[in-house]
C-alpha cells in the first residue's frame, strides 16, 4: 500500500511542479512519521524517502537511533525552549521557530556544539488562534533580530494552513507566504535569504506546490489514517 501511495504522490508532485514552472526535483517530500511504527518508517526509507518529520521531541529522540545517518530528521511541531538541547544535534531542519526567545536558545545550544542549525520561521498566515506562528508583520522584525546570530541559519518559512476538504480554500494562504518570501528577499537583510517554503500537507500539498512550496509534509497520504 505504501509503495502505491508514494507512486501517486510522486506523480502529483511532478504535475503540480510543472504547473508552477519547476521540476519534481525542486520539491522535497517529508514523510510525517508521528505515531508511525519503525517498521512503517523502514518501508518508506527503502522506497527512497529519507526525510522524516516528527512533531514531538521525545518521539524523534526515540526513533533517531533506529535509522542510518542517511535519514534527515525535521522537527515540524511546536518546540519548547527546554527541549532544544535534546534534538539540536539530531535534526536537519527545525521548521517551527516562532519567537526570539526560541531562536536565542537554539543559537545558544548550537554554539555549545560548535555548529550551525538550519531553521524555518513559522508563520500563522491564516491567523488561527489554535495555531502557533508569527503574524506576517512580525516576521521581518524577528529576522532582523536573529540575522546576526552565529549558530543559526534561516533557510525559509513554514506555515500550517487550516484543515479543509477543499484545498482551493488554502491557496490564498500559500500565495501569501510566497509573497512574504519575495518581500523579505527584496529587503536584502544580512545573512537572510528565503529559499525554502514548507507548506502543504496531505489534503492540500498539490495546491501548495502550485503556489511555490519547496517542501511538503505528508503523513496520511503515505501511511493511511492513524490508529490512535
Amino acid at each position: 500500500m505504501i509503495y502505491n501511495s508514494i507512486e501517486e504522490i510522486n506523480k502529483n508532485i511532478e504535475e503540480a511542479a510543472k504547473k508552477s514552472g519547476r521540476s519534481a526535483e525542486d520539491i522535497k517530500l517529508i514523510a510525517v512519521t508521528k505515531t508511525r511504527t519503525i517498521e512503517e518508517m523502514k518501508e518508506v526509507e527503502e522506497l527512497g524517502i529519507l526525510d522524516f518529520g516528527e512533531n514531538r521531541v521525545q518521539e524523534l529522540e526515540t526513533k533517531h537511533s533506529q535509522f542510518t545517518s542517511d535519514v534527515n530528521w525535521h522537527l515540524i511541531g511546536h518546540l519548547q525552549r527546554n527541549k532544544v538541547r535534546h534534538i539540536i544535534d539530531k535534526v536537519k531542519l527545525i521548521h517551527s521557530v516562532d519567537s526570539l526567545r526560541l531562536a536565542k536558545m537554539i543559537n545558544k545550544e548550537a554554539a555549545k556544539k560548535d555548529f550551525i542549525v538550519d531553521i524555518l520561521i513559522q508563520v500563522n498566515v491564516s491567523e488561527e488562534e489554535s495555531k502557533f506562528g508569527l503574524a506576517i508583520n512580525e516576521v521581518t522584525p524577528l529576522l532582523k533580530e536573529i540575522a546576526g546570530f552565529d549558530n543559526i541559519r534561516v533557510k525559509g518559512l513554514m506555515t500550517m494552513a487550516p484543515y479543509t476538504k477543499n484545498p482551493e480554500e488554502n491557496r490564498k494562504y500559500f500565495k501569501e507566504l510566497n509573497k512574504l518570501a519575495i518581500d523579505i528577499n527584496s529587503k536584502k537583510i544580512d545573512n537572510v535569504y528565503i529559499e525554502e517554503l514548507s507548506m502543504g500537507m496531505t489534503n492540500d500539498y498539490v495546491v501548495a506546490i502550485e503556489e511555490g512550496a519547496t517542501m511538503i509534509r505528508v503523513g496520511t497520504a503515505i501511511f493511511g489514517d492513524r490508529d490512535y
